[in-house]
């Protein structure tokens, strides 16, 4: 049986959400290709990051090392290889961050394998891989295909696939001895130094009430805060809020902000440039409010509502608050 490697990425204990996001996809082409899910695991002290992926993978292959406990794409790239040498995965995903851009690169020159990047779909179109990408800063979408090889390497994009469990799995711990007899080491660890992630975190929230230009006037934008409030939600925005510094940047939803997997997406005077609609492709449903019918917002929305938001958005804060007093 063919296999789909998945490489887990996590940083002080902490499983990164692209790791589930993979594992989901790699479930996903199992069931349509019956691939095995391998998820491969370096690290140390790691058995609280092979259990919280248990259930979806069909087995776990870890290196558990005191060498390994922070990442480094030189070591890292040997191991990988030896692996992918002796397993022969038809897939090898790696996510599309500070990770992924330094370790896919080397990887696929040391395999051989032909890598494609920042990947957003997956498919096998008569037994051809095909990727998608996308071009010019979002405005056009490619689907990318390859000669055929033995094996392929994509990195991933954050926040374009669930983060949910598909299938029911229980995974083979494979548990290996560190390989490598002197390390390759070209650089060194010195330490973590997080970028300010801001009050809060909106790649993490499962509802999200987003505000765009339709708002008007940076003090309309408490009326839309007040319903993400009233909903237990989170607020976010579009560029031009960000540009006119009426929400700080950590708030932007889009290509050139952050993408977003809420269960509830709820677009509020967004007219929906595709700069935007990139950020909310991973979004459950999505519910627009626009006074424009045309607005491109309502071409991704499950539900959308025409009207004036300063009709509406107080409208359904009061019913909100009446059924969670109810």
């Amino acid at each position: 049986m063919s296999e789909v490697f998945v490489v887990v990425e996590h940083r002080l204990g902490e499983i990164r959400d692209i790791t589930f996001e993979m594992l989901w996809q790699a479930g996903e082409l199992a069931q349509e290709h019956s691939y095995g899910v391998t998820a491969i695991l370096l690290g140390h002290d790691v058995n609280s990051i092979a259990e919280a992926i248990s259930d979806r993978a069909d087995k776990i292959i870890i290196y558990d090392d005191e060498r390994l406990k922070n990442f480094n794409a030189d070591i890292y790239k040997e191991i990988i290889a030896g692996l992918i040498e002796e397993s022969k995965p038809t897939l090898t995903l790696i996510g599309n961050t500070a990770w992924g851009m330094e370790l896919a690169p080397c990887l696929a020159v040391r395999t051989g394998f032909p890598l494609a990047t920042d990947c957003i779909d997956i498919d096998f179109r008569d037994g051809k891989l095909t990727v998608q990408r996308q071009m010019y800063s979002g405005k056009i979408y490619s689907n990318v295909s390859f000669s055929p090889s033995p094996g392929y390497l994509l990195t991933i994009r954050s926040g374009v696939f669930s983060k949910d469990r598909i299938g029911e799995r229980q995974a083979q711990i494979v548990r290996k001895d560190f390989p490598l007899k002197e390390e390759p080491l070209k650089k060194q660890f010195i330490e973590f130094a997080e970028a300010a992630a801001g009050e809060v975190d909106i790649s993490q929230a499962d509802l999200i009430v987003s505000v765009g230009r339709g708002i008007g006037e940076e003090e309309n934008i408490a009326l839309v805060k007040e319903l993400a409030d009233a909903l237990n939600g989170v607020l976010s925005c579009s560029r031009p809020i960000v540009d006119k510094n009426w929400l700080p940047k950590y708030l932007q939803v889009g290509s050139s902000g952050k993408s977003v997997t809420p269960k509830v997406y709820i677009a509020v005077g967004i007219s929906g440039a595709f700069q935007h609609l990139q950020g909310i492709t991973g979004a459950g449903t999505i519910i627009a409010i626009n006074k424009d019918p045309k607005a491109p917002i309502f071409r991704a929305a499950d539900y959308g509502i025409v009207d004036d938001l300063f009709k509406i958005v107080p409208f359904l804060k009061e019913k909100v608050l009446e059924t969670s007093q109810g």
